[in-house]
């Protein structure tokens, strides 16, 4: 029948009991008549039509709709069940209480409790009925109790049982409730109907506790389980609530709360709540078991509390813990009152010092938890802290005091390391430690077994010391050219040390001392060249080696011949000669500059296969010129003399250290040891290694620890704390200067970009290619990473820098012209008929030949250099001695180093490319000493072709470690999707 709004109606809440849902309530509107009176005309109220009724409903009404309707069983089985069924069929076939899913009814039972519960709570002031059995929904009104009533446990313990029951009261009364046709309503917490009153509890009573009772008197447990019952059931139920017991003891005890804090490194699986089935009641309750799986490396802290003689676990949840006593056949339950404020104390004690606890636990890594361990220590002893390991912990770890003491001192030729750790008692040498810290091992294992965590700190305070020194019969030793790592361990106070007043003034000098030039020097030096000459005898006097790093064209030769000729005028060099190594083509070079401005060295050229293999020879002899090529294939004769000196000019030849020319030259016996190089670095930082290890062995450790430590780091992780690290190691043994600190004893130099428009066909050849390899990379980016396309790419820019030059080059078919070549040939017209001289370089020579090809046509007349130019120099010297020949065609590899080139004016870079210090090389074959004119540099850029995009992009690329000089291969893999695009756009 329907409600009408026009006329006074009621909301009502009807109680029923569902056969498999136990008790639920209903909404419904009545009609009241004239006098106010309920009538038999009512209709149900649900989500759907509670709007129509809005007048005569508040907010806590519209609530209580809402969660009737999730109880009603069409609700609860479109809840738990997807598929489609009956309500009979549900709880006969589904739901069944004898065969059906125990997951399934517990899960709906929580459910429906949990909505119950709810319910219960609102109805307070509300209008509440027993439905009648012919579903008249205002059959019997009940109420609801104003206030929680209380429940007092009662155990009467006698010779051969204990008796259990409880007693209600309610406003001071004592509430009859048994026999009375009492029904517990909802279970989790407790409502009980009795005499037409809805009751609820103080403290959440569990209704299980009290269903039992409402047709019984009392449960008897009998003696033979009273143990297991008083445990598992009394214990917790004299925590939570009131208990009178009468034959066993209940104590309420309060206690100082004393801190205890247990660690493990295993801890126990706990059991835990599906997080999936606690979300959602359309799954059954899951129990699992946490995995304890890669936890090794973790220590787990459980904060507890010793109240009197029990320990109280911090993460337990309620007020009161009870502990059970049996004694003798008696009971007693200890009631500890927990003082939580002073729990929760000491956690923000433990939080002020970096260890949050969270539940009374807390876990950090193990290097840490011993750290934090040692450095609290005594704050946790003042804090009144027990501190102990678990019993179930899978290693017996020490956690006294650590202490370290180290002293370093100078012997003759090295500084010897000596040093005491100290773990509680024990006492042990420092070098047990060294495999520990270069392998990054923590723990160590005492005399005792215990095992010994070692300070995290340590590995980095210590690892260079140990990197470094040299194992001799359980001592250690540092070679001098460690000096600075020596004084950072002094600063830091790590280490005592004891060292002579020449190298205590030696880490105080504020400059390098003037040496005189020997007196057979022809012609002067410049004031930043003497200043290196006064630098190698620097290096020298401290028996360090060294590396000349400067600029091309700043006179690394001139300054080391003055330090050989110096060598010999003073009798320092004993008679022994000095050997130098270079590539093939610089001999002529060194042999040209010594014979200009050293001509009292005797020098004895060692090349050729007619050479004399007898290394008596070089006794009459100051300076032995040989090529890398030579000492690999010479290596046991060179071996066996002792130089003065052994110095490797262009020495990134040595950059692999694996390398057979690397092999060959460490093993090169002499007094000194130096290296002369533009470039100390070309392709990686690990050619540094090599090159620094030849002049100052052990300096950077070994191969696999600078691996590990710095070039990884740097190269990989861009590592600013590691770059400046190593700059630190290095800076003392390398003298570099830039063109740029000098250029006041340089003339200009001045540089233009050309930019050069594709031919019509060119321009057709460039895009097809370019949207091949566009479509090819940006696709395999996408798939795989920039990483796994770097050869890809290298091989597309490569093709389309090609074609910008002249597409003759990926197509041998191709029979048009090119805009850059007209440009080129055209300028160096201009300039010939000008009567000046132009170096053309190209990293390709394929392109030299098209140049040449056109050359040739046009009858101008060319010097030629590439890699299999046979006597280089006779073709440098025709070009700088023939005043009509005016062009010098250069592959850029095969000239980019040894060449003096001052003849030209012009400098042409056909096809830039990322790295400009291989440019400038170029350039340097001109703009260097000697030269007397401005050098105009042209570097000629094809329009609308990726040469544009590379040199918008070196600008941001090239800040890899300027120091060190970076790599075309180094920035291909620097190079983000982002700038891939913007290349290929």
């Amino acid at each position: 029948m329907k409600v009408s709004t026009s006329q006074p109606f009621q909301i009502v809440y009807s109680l029923l009991e569902h056969e498999y849902l136990g008790y639920l309530f209903e909404s419904y509107v009545v009609q009241r008549n004239s006098r106010g009176q309920l009538t038999l005309q009512h209709q149900t109220v649900s989500a759907k039509n509670a709007s129509e009724f809005a007048d005569g409903l508040d907010a806590t009404d519209f609530e209580l709709v809402a969660l009737t309707d999730q109880i009603q069983q069409d609700a609860v089985i479109k809840e738990f069940w997807s598929k489609k069924t009956t309500p009979a069929d549900f709880f006969l076939k589904i739901y069944d209480p004898e065969k059906g899913d125990k997951g399934l009814q517990d899960a709906i039972c929580r459910y429906v409790q949990e909505r119950m519960g709810q319910i219960l709570e609102r109805l307070k002031g509300k209008c509440v009925f027993i439905m009648g059995k012919d579903g008249e929904p205002t059959w019997r009104e009940i109420q609801v109790a104003p206030e929680p009533a209380s429940v007092l446990f009662h155990f009467r313990r006698n010779d051969d049982s204990t008796h259990y029951f409880p007693t209600i009261q309610y406003k001071g009364q004592k509430l009859d409730f048994q026999f009375k046709g009492a029904v517990i309503v909802a279970a989790q917490p407790a409502w009980m109907l009795v005499d037409d009153t809805l009751h609820n509890f103080q403290n959440d009573v569990d209704g299980k506790k009290l269903q039992p009772f409402l047709n019984k008197k009392f449960i008897v447990i009998p003696r033979q389980v009273e143990d297991s019952y008083f445990h598992r059931f009394v214990a917790p139920l004299v925590e939570s609530f009131d208990v009178h017991a009468r034959g066993f003891d209940i104590r309420s005890e309060r206690y100082v709360a004393r801190p205890q804090l247990t660690f493990t490194d295993s801890p126990s699986a706990t059991v835990v709540q599906d997080e999936r089935s606690r979300t959602s009641g359309r799954r059954t309750a899951e129990v699992v078991t946490s995995s304890v799986a890669d936890t090794s490396d973790q220590i787990h802290f459980d904060l507890s509390f010793r109240y009197g003689d029990h320990t109280v676990h911090n993460g337990y949840d309620k007020r009161v813990c009870v502990k059970l006593e049996k004694n003798e056949g008696s009971y007693i339950f200890h009631r500890l009152i927990r003082n939580l404020d002073r729990e929760h104390e000491i956690i923000r004690e433990l939080k002020d010092r970096a260890l949050e606890v969270r539940n009374g636990r807390a876990v950090l890594e193990k290097a840490t938890a011993f750290r934090w361990l040692h450095s609290n220590a005594e704050e946790l002893a003042r804090l009144g802290f027990t501190v102990q390991q678990a019993a179930t912990s899978g290693k017996d770890y020490f956690i006294g005091a650590v202490t370290v003491q180290v002293g370093i001192t100078e012997t003759n030729d090295w500084f010897d390391v000596h040093g005491t750790v100290r773990f509680g008692e024990f006492e042990i040498p420092f070098v047990k430690l060294r495999p520990y810290i270069l392998n990054k091992r923590h723990e160590y294992r005492l005399p005792n077994g215990q095992i010994a965590i070692i300070p995290e700190e340590w590995f980095t305070q210590y690892l260079e010391l140990f990197a470094f020194s040299e194992e001799h019969h359980h001592s250690l030793t540092l070679r001098k050219h460690h000096l600075a790592l020596v004084a950072d361990l002094q600063n830091g106070n790590l280490a005592n040390v004891v060292m002579s007043r020449k190298l205590e003034k030696l880490r105080e000098f504020e400059a390098v001392e003037d040496k005189a030039l020997p007196a057979g020097f022809k012609g002067t030096l410049r004031p930043y060249q003497k200043a290196g000459y006064n630098w190698l005898h620097f290096v020298k006097d401290y028996r360090f080696g060294g590396c000349l790093a400067d600029d091309m064209g700043l006179g690394k030769t001139v300054q080391t011949l003055a330090l050989l000729l110096d060598r010999k005028e003073s009798g320092e060099s004993d008679g022994a000669a000095s050997l130098l190594v270079m590539p093939t083509s610089l001999v002529y070079n060194w042999l040209s500059e010594a014979q200009k401005f050293t001509p009292g060295l005797r020098i004895l050229t060692y090349t050729g296969t007619y050479r004399d293999k007898n290394v008596e020879q070089f006794q009459d002899y100051d300076v032995v010129l040989t090529s890398y090529g030579i000492v690999r294939l010479d290596t046991e004769l060179l071996k066996s003399y002792a130089f003065d000196y052994v110095i490797l000019d262009e020495s990134q030849a040595i950059k692999n250290p694996s390398s057979t020319t690397s092999q060959a030259v460490r093993g090169l016996r002499s007094r000194h040891r130096l290296i002369l190089t533009g470039t100390p670095v070309e392709n990686s930082t690990m050619d540094l290694w090599s090159q620094m290890s030849f002049i100052n062995p052990g300096l950077l450790g070994s191969q696999a620890f600078f691996r590990k430590e710095f070039l990884k780091p740097i190269e990989k992780g861009k590592d600013e704390v590691q770059t400046r690290r190593l700059h630190a190691l290095i800076k003392p043994f390398i003298l570099r200067r830039h063109k740029a600190q000098v250029a006041t004893e340089l003339p200009d130099k001045i540089e233009h970009l050309s930019y050069c428009p594709m031919t019509e066909e060119q321009a057709h050849c460039y895009e097809e290619t370019k949207s091949y390899y566009r479509n090819k990379i940006l696709k395999n980016i996408e798939e795989h990473g920039t990483a796994s396309t770097q050869f890809m790419l290298l091989q597309g820019l490569t093709k389309l820098r090609q074609i910008a030059n002249h597409p003759r080059m990926a197509d041998e078919g191709y029979e048009d012209e090119s805009g850059k070549l007209r440009e080129v040939i055209r300028m160096i017209k201009s300039i010939v008929s000008e009567g000046h001289k132009v170096l053309v370089f190209s990293q390709f020579v394929k392109h030299l030949d098209i140049v040449r090809a056109s050359l040739d046509e046009r009858q101008i007349e060319y010097a030629y250099l590439d890699g299999n130019t046979r006597e280089r120099h006779k073709e440098v010297n025709r070009f700088q001695e023939t005043e009509e020949l005016r062009v010098f065609l250069i592959s850029l590899k095969a000239g980019g180093v040894g060449l003096n080139l001052t003849a030209a004016d012009y400098v042409f870079i056909l096809d830039p490319w990322w790295n400009p210090a291989v440019e400038a090389q170029a350039v340097d074959r001109a703009h260097r000493i000697g030269q007397l004119k401005t050098v105009f540099t042209y570097k000629f850029i094809t329009k609308n072709t990726v040469e544009e995009k590379i040199l918008a992009l070196q600008n941001k690329k090239i800040q890899l470690v300027t120091d060190l000089i970076t790599t075309d291969e180094a920035i291909i893999k620097s190079l983000t999707k982002e700038d891939i695009e913007e290349l290929l756009g």
